[in-house]
């Protein structure tokens, strides 16, 4: 348990649940995360950092940057060594625009960690639905697909109709359409709860 009041790692997550603890450090001041790197590493943990900002990660001290692989755009860090890769690609991280990359990477950065092995995508939305075909192949062969798109959620609706995997649709905070972003997630959950229906009668 750590000595700071603010503070209560879940020293025995890993054991309990098979995950290790993951840090959220948005919001977080720099005492509390030198606390928490501090408290970790005594205690021989790795985490996985997520929403850490630049300004954040440039103020840590060099040796706990040293410690940490920080990759901007996704604003995560591996903070030790994430759990060794092992197998083929299964899962597929796909991203509808360059404007969704900072949630796809999030999510592969995080598949990463866990050593699981994944194909990421970018940049194949459907407004230029070639891109997306090009690749199609690809996609069949995945178990699951993360779908990351705008507000119109137009990638997973259009994927639930090509590949015979799991979709996991993620929305981010963009598209041409932000005032109708309900419509949008309505017409995915539809897509979505419709696909589920057909795979239970299979």
């Amino acid at each position: 348990m750590s000595v700071n009041p603010d503070i209560r790692l879940d020293l025995q997550r890993s054991e309990r649940l098979g995950f290790d603890e993951a840090i959220f450090c948005a919001g977080k001041a720099l005492p509390h995360l030198v606390h928490i790197l501090d408290h970790a590493q005594q205690a021989g943990m790795r985490m996985l950092l997520t929403r850490l900002s630049s300004e954040q990660f440039a103020q840590l001290s060099e040796a706990h940057r040293g410690r940490i692989d920080y990759e901007p755009i996704s604003r995560t860090g591996y903070f030790g060594t994430p759990h060794v890769m092992s197998g083929e690609p299964r899962v597929a991280v796909v991203a509808a625009g360059t404007s969704d990359v900072f949630v796809s990477r999030e999510a592969a950065r995080t598949l990463r960690y866990y050593g699981v092995p994944h194909l990421e995508m970018t940049d194949v939305g459907v407004a230029g639905l070639w891109r997306l075909l090009e690749r199609v192949e690809e996609l069949r062969r995945m178990s699951v697909v993360i779908a990351v798109a705008g507000m119109d959620a137009a990638l997973p609706t259009v994927l639930g109709g090509l590949i015979g995997g799991s979709i996991i649709g993620v929305p981010t905070s963009v598209g041409w359409r932000r005032r109708g972003r309900e419509r949008g997630f309505a017409r995915a959950a539809r897509e979505l709860r419709a696909r589920s229906a057909r795979d239970q009668h299979r």
